[in-house]
């Protein structure tokens, strides 16, 4: 079941909060990759497998987007790699393949250090492939691309991919 949430802490601009999609068969992981976020403010909805986020997305087979107002747009999308019935690189390629998807930036957590795994999901288009479990680290990394992304004239250099 998809859920949403807000922090309830206030950001010091007024600008609205990045909308992060989180993927990922395990609720642990889940919360976790929740709380983090919404933590560091940003808006989460979460998807227990790439199935459901395509169905938020609007990529699902009855291409009904959940996500249909401006308000509701996705910023960053956060997979697992490992996933029964489609795994985070099968998500990350139909994301990358919609013209209307394929500039928000998908990055893959896994708990397993393959470098062909994580070659193949950068080639593909990932922004980032970062081992599990997420850290606070991590999402500060990632809080430039989504202030990049959600405000591309900020100036802001991003270090990485």
């Amino acid at each position: 079941m998809a859920s949403s949430s807000s922090s309830s802490s206030s950001a010091p601009t007024g600008d609205e909060k990045p909308h992060v999609l989180a993927v990922d068969d395990s609720l642990l992981d889940r919360i976790l990759i929740e709380k983090l976020l919404t933590n560091s403010s940003c808006k989460v909805t979460t998807a227990e497998n790439g199935q459901k986020a395509l169905e938020l997305l609007g990529l699902g087979d009855d291409r009904q987007r959940t996500f249909n107002s401006d308000d509701s747009k996705v910023n960053l999308i956060i997979t697992d790699y490992c996933m029964p019935g489609m795994t985070g690189y099968d998500l990350l390629k139909k994301i990358k393949e919609s013209p209307t998807m394929k500039d928000i930036p998908v990055v893959v957590v896994s708990s397993e250090n393959v470098p062909t795994r994580i070659k193949k999901c950068l080639d593909e288009g990932a922004q980032e492939f970062i081992m599990k479990p997420l850290q606070l680290s991590d999402v500060k990394k990632l809080s430039c691309q989504l202030t990049k992304f959600s405000n591309p004239r900020n100036g802001m250099l991003c270090m990485g991919r």
